[in-house]
């Protein structure tokens, strides 16, 4: 099946679909059949981390799936105990061996940790690997304003992305103003709040029913018309089809009001400025 979502261009040329897989908290031998089912559903994008444990079975998905590689377009994270020039590309090498690629499209650091102080030299480590086609874009996740701007004071490659919790609960304004000013896209983790009783809030729900979809639908369509990049994950295939099935309606301008106004600024999930886990 061909994909139909349409890319977004990133701040060095390359094509990345709007909308992609994720794989975080699935097991390996699990991670193998879903990204199977998502291929198979359209889906070209698949995002995974080292730290996820499923590169591998990942890796085995893509591999099986028949899609040439330059139609696939594969992101994975360097966890926080790899951070540190040479300790960053053994991380790399050892995750293209996982995934059995010879590049990924997307390397991201998985978070700031800024306690350890080793974010710029692990990023000039990303330098090098996409100075060397091995990662064709190189980004951050969970970074905020203020260590995107350490980056961009001691660097020479501006982020392509910066992958972030953001869901109508938590919609990081801020963030994404800061990312667009520097040519810096916006990728959403959790973008459907984890389930946690959003998919359950009466404005979302009204919404669906007004166009007759699902309220996943419609915060996954939220996403897109903000020009979010967005990775929802699920392990089971109706969803799955269902996650990707948001390009033939349109929210109006007062549906996304309404998303809008559910702003609470809630994580679920670590506070970067002082999440330095290893």
């Amino acid at each position: 099946m061909s994909s139909k979502v349409p890319p977004i261009i990133l701040n060095n040329g390359v094509e990345m679909p709007q909308l992609g897989f994720g794989v975080w908290q699935v097991p390996d031998d699990e991670a193998e059949r879903a990204v199977a089912t998502a291929l198979q559903a359209g889906y070209r994008s698949v995002d995974t981390a080292a730290v996820y444990g499923n590169e591998e079975g990942t890796g085995r998905a893509l591999a099986s799936s028949g899609i040439a590689r330059k139609d696939l377009f594969v992101t994975t994270k360097l966890w926080t105990s790899e951070q540190g020039y040479d300790a960053t590309l053994r991380a790399f090498d050892a995750s293209l061996e996982r995934l059995g690629l010879e590049y990924v499209d997307l390397y991201l650091i998985h978070w700031p940790a800024p306690a350890l102080a080793k974010a710029v030299d692990t990023y000039k480590a990303f330098e090098k690997i996409h100075a060397d086609g091995r990662a064709t874009s190189i980004g951050v996740s969970n970074f905020l304003p203020e260590h995107l701007e350490q980056l961009l004071d001691a660097t020479s490659v501006i982020p392509a992305v910066n992958q972030i919790e953001l869901h109508p609960r938590l919609q990081q304004r801020a963030a994404r103003e800061f990312h667009a000013e520097q040519g810096i896209a916006t990728e959403a983790w959790s973008p459907l709040g984890q389930g946690k009783g959003l998919l359950d809030v009466p404005a979302i729900v009204a919404i669906a029913q007004k166009h007759g979809r699902t309220p996943a639908q419609v915060v996954l369509r939220w996403h897109v018309q903000l020009g979010n990049v967005v990775i929802p994950k699920s392990v089971t295939p109706s969803r799955i089809v269902e996650n990707i099935d948001v390009y033939d309606f349109e929210l109006d301008t007062e549906d996304v009001a309404a998303i809008g106004a559910l702003n609470e600024d809630r994580r679920l999930g670590p506070d970067p400025a002082d999440f330095n886990v290893t």
